[in-house]
């Protein structure tokens, strides 16, 4: 029986490593793909795709920045920090008031934070277009900060919120009685606390607002304000028989977001956990 039992442990670990195995190579070669590709020559990726390239430089990826991706690369950086810094620090603030302050009617509010999830970006793209162009705000850097971070407050407050239901209150009456107000108390004692929720939102958000198209392709009509998404849509339509370039910029614009998830994947995964979990 022991034996048995054993034997089957066994080929379960080999079934669960052989799916995983599959999972990384599904995952990594696509991605090793368009690296190798980025630093080939037309002659060569249509010869021979799947081949190593016969000669490595960075010509490709010099073009593919020169052509306009070093724009790109700017607006989404500038979008993506700043829509992260508000939405983070709005939800982060509605948490605090909807779990540590007595407000009435809280469960009501935070219903309707909450609802805002059901609101599909879709369904208010033209009365969005038309505020903004009213206000004069269409093709800016506002337009897009205001979207990313008015979409995003209902499920990254849900998820600290959830994170802060189960802090200890006496932590709260601790700060109270040593003087602190409410600003000091959430800033300096409960948002250090919440450290593992807000990596995770932080990293959802840059991949939502990183990854972004609808907005930036519908609230973006020139070149300078356009983001990674539509930008090398453009380039695409611009330079579509230079493969490699293409293929170079896209390595560009995934490098930033796979070098971060891979450097905090620990304590995104730990911020997920507990926050959902509760």
């Amino acid at each position: 029986m022991v034996t048995r039992l054993s034997f089957a442990g066994t080929v379960g670990r080999v079934f669960v490593w052989s799916f995983l195995l599959c999972l990384v190579v599904v995952v990594v070669y696509p991605l090793t793909w368009m690296v190798l590709n980025g630093f080939k020559t037309n002659a060569e990726l249509f010869g021979n795709p799947f081949a190593l390239p016969l000669q490595w430089g960075w010509d490709n990826y010099a073009a593919a920045w020169n052509r306009g991706v070093s724009n790109y690369l700017t607006t989404s950086i500038l979008v993506t920090v700043t829509s992260t810094i508000a939405t983070v620090f709005i939800s982060a603030w509605a948490a605090y008031g909807l779990t540590r302050v007595n407000i009435p009617l809280s469960r009501t509010w935070a219903a309707v934070i909450l609802g805002g999830l059901m609101l599909a970006p879709t369904v208010a793209l033209v009365p969005l277009v038309k505020m903004f162009q009213s206000m004069g705000l269409y093709n800016t850097f506002w337009a897009l900060l205001i979207l990313y971070t008015a979409f995003r407050i209902p499920f990254t407050t849900f998820l600290i919120r959830a994170y802060m239901i189960d802090l200890p209150r006496e932590v709260d009456e601790a700060a109270e009685v040593d003087g602190a107000s409410r600003w000091t108390a959430f800033w300096r004692v409960i948002l250090p606390m919440c450290r593992p929720i807000i990596i995770s939102v932080v990293i959802l958000h840059i991949l939502f607002a990183w990854n972004e198209y609808l907005f930036a392709m519908v609230f973006t009509s020139g070149t300078e304000m356009q983001t990674l998404p539509v930008g090398l849509t453009s380039l695409m339509s611009k330079h579509g028989t230079d493969y490699p370039v293409v293929f170079a910029g896209m390595v560009i614009a995934a490098l930033p977001v796979v070098v971060l998830f891979f450097a905090c994947q620990r304590y995104f995964i730990k911020g997920l956990a507990d926050g959902i979990g509760k």
